[in-house]
């Protein structure tokens, strides 16, 4: 794992840029694509304020995300609705670069076809799990990453690599989210994080190694990346 800790969030910003062109790069240069796992929050933030320095070709962009409420893309909460009013406008990436979900099956019904879409854009793989470039991952305040919450039986899932959850403790309850052994398969996971708010829980998750979702997050053949800015990373040695 590589702790960064720069002065602020513009700094933050700037390294989230470098690390996701170098990324890129690499990806388009090996494959001709570059698959990206999105997450909604703070990264979405960061991503309108990074994505269009990065040093790539936007058009060899595909775009999947980490997890998504299960609401229409119209509603507040969806993190695709998001992305297409405050980040697309800002770049020459198009809707058709972006994969959602599709609300109009049940919920259950919308995770499987989200991980057969998955595995259609991937192909085979050696051990049958996509093997994403980059997953841009947030943190919450308990701990969670993607719908991964804390003392939730999704965190023990071991064959879907999209779950539905019903319950999620945060609003809205019905998500959709990738787990851990689709997570823990990418190339590189970044979290960039800013602010004195996440000071107590960085160091409980990436420093005193407390077993929260965010700690749980290592990819096995992969690259895990944590850029913060001076508050976030004041108790990071």
């Amino acid at each position: 794992m590589s702790k960064i800790v720069v002065a602020n969030e513009s700094q933050v910003i700037e390294r989230l840029t470098s690390e996701i062109s170098k990324c890129a790069q690499q990806a388009i240069a090996n494959n001709g694509v570059f698959r990206v796992g999105l997450s909604g929050g703070s990264v979405l933030n960061f991503l309108c304020k990074a994505v269009p320095h990065t040093n790539s070709d936007l058009s060899k962009w595909k775009l999947f995300f980490c997890d998504e409420r299960y609401v229409d893309e119209t509603d507040p909460e969806s993190t695709y609705g998001a992305y297409k009013s405050k980040l697309v406008p800002q770049t020459n990436l198009q809707l058709q670069q972006f994969v959602p979900i599709n609300i109009g099956l049940p919920l259950d019904e919308c995770a499987a076809e989200y991980e057969r879409k998955l595995r259609k854009e991937f192909g085979r793989s050696t051990d049958g799990i996509p093997e994403f470039d980059l997953l841009l991952l947030g943190m919450g305040p308990d701990g969670h990453t993607c719908s991964l919450f804390p003392n939730h039986a999704l965190l023990k899932e071991k064959t879907l690599l999209i779950a539905p959850i019903a319950d999620s403790p945060k609003p809205p309850p019905q998500r959709v989210t990738m787990t851990f052994p689709l997570i823990n398969n990418a190339k590189c996971c970044i979290f960039a994080m800013c602010g004195s708010g996440k000071a107590e829980m960085v160091k409980r998750v990436f420093e005193d190694k407390e077993d929260l979702p965010a700690g749980r997050v290592l990819p096995k053949n992969g690259e895990l990346i944590v850029i913060l800015d001076a508050e976030a990373g004041k108790y990071v040695q």
